[in-house]
């Protein structure tokens, strides 16, 4: 581990300066290691002579300031940890937009390979429903939000659009007509339900960690993004389903459907917007081409149109 007044890159400076913003810890030794898994951001392990705990700092990507909000991140982070199903909350530092948080000693991220395992599933699916039923958050930014914010960023920057840009938006559209003319079920959303996302204890006990992208949104949404991250299968769905809503209706099931699509439209948008700024060693290409491959196989789905009319 380095300690402070070793720092060489730049994302080690951008961690000592919050390091060195906690009047606490002045004159207090200092030892720091980054820990992997952050794709928008750099994360990293703190610890600090005589705290009873080590600390997690999160320290924000270049170019997240284009779609995330750091206030309204905090703001789900500590709702989370209200749930008990939230890792606890050491502070923000607002001034530098880090978030810090008790390091989560004996947890794991989880892969899609655990929830193959039902009490896994169904424990995270109650963690989920225990955060999108706490009160709406003070930012409200749906999915149609995001397709429209990313949609600006990638003209303004001169992404990349795939060749049937013109026909993707056109079903984003539809779909997006069909889910406004029944209305809008807001609830706080993660937003970013990926399986790393959701951390285990020997126990396999569940806990929501990164609210970056959280917002007020269509609960459906929700539901939709993470399947669709989890690639669980119908009679997997349904299940889940029936246990967050207490019953399974075909509008419900079209409703979620149609969100499949959009959340894969948001997600390769947003990967063309990392694409141009991003300068973490990742291909935000490669997986936002791959993203509107899987959004096609969704609209050219036989039950589509079925599915924009019983939404």
């Amino acid at each position: 581990m380095k300690t402070l007044g070793q720092s060489v890159s730049s994302q080690e400076r951008q961690l000592e300066a919050a390091v060195r913003s906690i009047d606490g810890w002045q004159g207090r030794q200092v030892a720091y290691e980054p820990v992997s898994g952050g794709i928008s951001n750099t994360n990293w392990r703190v610890e600090v002579e005589g705290a009873d705990t080590a600390y997690f700092f999160k320290v924000p990507g270049v170019g997240t300031e284009m779609f995330i909000d750091r206030q309204t991140a905090h703001e789900a982070s500590v709702k989370a940890a209200q749930t008990g199903y939230g890792a606890p909350v050491f502070a923000f530092l607002e001034a530098y937009g880090v978030e810090v948080f008790e390091f989560m000693e004996g947890w794991r991220a989880s892969s899609n390979h655990d929830f193959l395992q039902r009490d896994i599933r169904h424990g995270a699916l109650h963690g989920l429903k225990a955060f999108n039923d706490q009160p709406l958050l003070k930012q409200t930014k749906t999915v149609f939000d995001m397709i429209a914010e990313h949609q600006r960023q990638v003209a303004e920057l001169n992404g990349v659009k795939p060749q049937d840009d013109a026909w993707l938006c056109l079903q984003y559209q539809r779909a997006r007509q069909a889910l406004e003319a029944s209305g809008i079920d807001l609830a706080p959303c993660m937003n970013d339900t990926l399986a790393g996302n959701f951390m285990l204890n020997a126990q396999q006990q569940i806990r929501l960690v990164d609210f970056e992208y959280a917002s007020n949104n269509d609960r459906h949404y929700e539901l939709a993004l993470w399947f669709g991250e989890m690639f669980f299968s119908d009679d997997m769905e349904l299940a889940l389903i029936e246990d967050y809503f207490g019953h399974v209706s075909a509008q419900t099931v079209a409703r979620i459907k149609l969100n499949k699509a959009l959340a894969d439209i948001k997600w390769s948008t947003w990967a063309m917007v990392q694409h141009a700024v991003s300068q973490l060693d990742f291909d935000f290409y490669k997986y936002g081409a791959w993203k509107h491959m899987r959004a096609r196989s969704i609209i050219n789905d036989s039950q589509w149109e079925t599915w924009l009319r019983q939404a």
